[in-house]
């Protein structure tokens, strides 16, 4: 099994589709990633040479964020908006979507499960 940048990519893909496992890589960047380092797009990850996951490693580390610091970095941008107190840093703090989405109904992916609250009970007159 072929390991680049720190995680085992699976060796019964091709080797466009195993390079997507890493954190930070997707359809175009796997496929840049492939043509710089001159390897042929459609060949299974499990048949390429220890010369050629070298190559791949050198040029995922020299060209891309991935994986770490990539998190790190995008944490840092999170915690830097959070500390100017601009509006996407207070959306940020109070786990509520931040690009402007609807939270009247969905956003239960940012505010997690229903609360549920309790409704206004009713007074029954009396006759």
């Amino acid at each position: 099994m072929p390991r680049i940048a720190g995680v085992d990519i699976p060796p019964n893909k091709r080797i466009e589709y195993s390079l997507r496992y890493i954190h930070g890589v997707g359809p175009k960047i796997a496929l840049d990633i492939l043509k710089e380092a001159q390897i042929e797009v459609g060949t299974p990850a499990k048949d390429l040479t220890d010369e050629q996951v070298t190559l791949l490693a050198g040029v995922i580390d020299r060209s891309i964020q991935v994986e770490g610091q990539l998190r790190r970095a995008v944490q840092q941008n999170i915690a830097r908006l959070r500390d100017i107190k601009c509006y996407r840093g207070a959306r940020h703090r109070a786990h509520l979507p931040v690009r402007g989405q609807r939270t009247r109904t969905n956003a239960r992916t940012r505010k997690g499960p229903k609360k549920t609250v309790a409704g206004k009970k009713s007074v029954k007159e009396l006759r």
